[in-house]
């Protein structure tokens, strides 16, 4: 059974094989009337000689219609295409089958590009994964895959001060479980550094001799000293032995033997002069 070229069995020809017979007819009848016609190359694409247009490209000639994306097949014409592996692609389908990809927005990237933490970014869309800024010329730090500018990643995940509370960037001093600043780690109510790094702790903070026994309520009521040795206790107050005395006389008083009036002690003697 006879079949078209190009077309179903006993079908009418396709478009393409019309345009050639076409061609192939006005090439005889010019033969014909003396008119000289000489092909200008080989498509590309059909590997048949080029009469009219011609599209030169890729070292290679093609006729207009035929020289097409390889992806999307339509005829690039006087468009911008691009070559890869021996094949045109049109500027649409280039990009998007082969530039690098934005890992924030998937997007091809057709510019500038930005290359960190594996990943390829436009430049406007690699920034601080916190605040949303744009980094200087400090550069970024890099956590669980995500870019942060200098601040922000200290201040989430950089140590903490035991004193301040702030992010601790340098030197530090490990007491009492907590990470200090140098200049934080001082006395909490005072504010004395220690000499030598002596201190004394109450309730996980670090004080001074002084401070530390009056929070602990073990200051001496008569020197305002703090009490190391032998105590004692009297009108909700704690004395060295030695600086319980009659506030009048000044005499050494016995914890059971003495007169209390307007929050002084009196020995017996002086109590009865003054009060009786």
């Amino acid at each position: 059974m006879a079949q078209g070229k190009g077309g179903v069995p006993g079908g009418p020809p396709t478009q393409v094989n019309k345009l050639d017979n076409m061609l192939g007819s006005l090439q005889s009848d010019l033969n014909k009337l003396g008119v000289q016609t000489v092909a200008k190359g080989v498509c590309g694409a059909c590997c048949k000689p080029i009469v009219g247009q011609v599209v030169t490209a890729m070292g290679r000639t093609w006729h207009p219609e035929h020289f097409v994306c390889t992806h999307c097949q339509e005829e690039i014409g006087s468009r911008n295409f691009f070559e890869r592996d021996g094949q045109p692609y049109c500027e649409t389908d280039y990009h998007n089958l082969f530039s690098p990809r934005c890992y924030y927005c998937n997007g091809p990237i057709l510019d500038k590009v930005v290359t960190a933490l594996d990943r390829t970014w436009h430049p406007e869309h690699f920034f601080c994964a916190q605040c949303g800024s744009f980094f200087g010329p400090e550069g970024f730090h890099e956590k669980d895959g995500k870019a942060f500018c200098r601040k922000d990643y200290f201040d989430m995940f950089a140590p903490k001060c035991g004193g301040c509370a702030r992010a601790i960037l340098e030197n530090y001093i490990s007491a009492l479980n907590s990470l200090w600043h140098p200049e934080c780690f001082v006395c909490r109510e005072c504010f004395t550094p220690f000499v030598n790094g002596s201190f004394f702790e109450h309730d996980g903070q670090p004080y001074c001799e002084v401070h530390y026994h009056e929070r602990r309520g073990s200051l001496c009521s008569g020197c305002q000293k703090p009490i190391t040795g032998r105590c004692i206790t009297a009108m909700s107050k704690k004395f060295h032995p030695e600086h319980f005395v009659c506030a009048f006389c000044l005499k050494q008083l016995n914890k059971g033997t003495f007169k209390e009036q307007n929050d002084k002690p009196y020995c017996h003697g002086c109590f009865v002069k003054l009060f009786s």
